[in-house]
């Protein structure tokens, strides 16, 4: 009976004299396991912090997907679709179509200078664009992917920072036990209530963040290939307009038969 009522002290509220267990435990703690916990307060105040940071993102980034895609579809021509989206600052979806869009212009705009007809061989560097709207897809999955990084370290370490905190807990335990020279229930417990708090911090830091950072990781996969896709739609509307604009180049031949 003793028993059940000091576990029932340590998890909540003590009934007998109104001392609520945990915190107590805690304030009589020793200086590292205080440390410890500390700690796993602050991993878990951060994990906390990125986990709504990131599901925040994900609504905001849903949203504006809706309305791009709904922009893509309506209009056929980019330089239709550029004024309506350019205002989307944290949508990767109009981040990929901009830089398409302004790499378009910009080889429009070389080919124009070089006054290069579309009749010419190999006259449009196909790769390059590719490779523009591929680097455009990873950099917005990897701003995506930020701080991911620290719920991993936070679920693979925390328990393990816990686990410290609760064997240097059990060894103050024991070190008492030699002091006082008796192992009586009153005065095991105590100590090991003590070093076992280190041990929950440590899970309750731990298991959100394992969970956290499965969920995102999986919707950062979900956004590259939503991404890898719209790269391709994008890339085959510029080649076209690309195509479209360049046939209205003088042809060099032509110029220089002029004369």
């Amino acid at each position: 009976m003793l028993v059940i009522k000091y576990l029932v002290n340590i998890v909540g509220f003590d009934f007998t004299n109104g001392n609520i267990g945990m915190i107590e435990l805690i304030v009589n703690a020793g200086s590292v396991a205080k440390g410890v916990l500390l700690v796993l307060l602050f991993f878990s105040i951060v994990c906390w912090g990125i986990i709504f940071i990131k599901i925040a993102a994900i609504r905001r980034i849903n949203r504006q997907a809706e309305l791009f895609h709904d922009i893509f579809i309506r209009y056929k021509k980019p330089s239709a679709i550029f004024p309506e989206i350019k205002k989307m600052k944290h949508c990767p979806d109009a981040e990929i179509f901009m830089r398409g869009f302004f790499e378009s212009n910009k080889i429009l705009q070389e080919k124009r200078e070089n006054e290069e007809s579309v009749e010419q061989e190999n006259w449009f560097d196909q790769e390059r664009l590719k490779r523009i709207l591929k680097n455009s897809m990873e950099a917005e999955v990897r701003k995506f992917e930020n701080y991911l990084i620290f719920l991993a370290t936070t679920g693979n370490t925390a328990p393990f920072i816990g686990l410290f905190g609760t064997v240097w807990g059990i060894m103050d335990a024991f070190r008492g036990i030699g002091v006082r020279g008796t192992a009586s229930l009153a005065v095991v417990a105590p100590g090991i209530s003590e070093a076992l708090v280190a041990t929950a911090a440590g899970l309750a830091a731990a298991i959100p963040a394992v969970i956290a950072y499965n969920y995102f990781t999986n919707r950062a996969k979900i956004l590259s290939q939503r991404l890898s896709g719209l790269s391709e739609q994008v890339y085959y509307m510029m080649e076209r307009e690309i195509s479209e604009n360049a046939k209205e180049f003088p042809r060099r031949s032509t110029i220089e038969g002029s004369f």
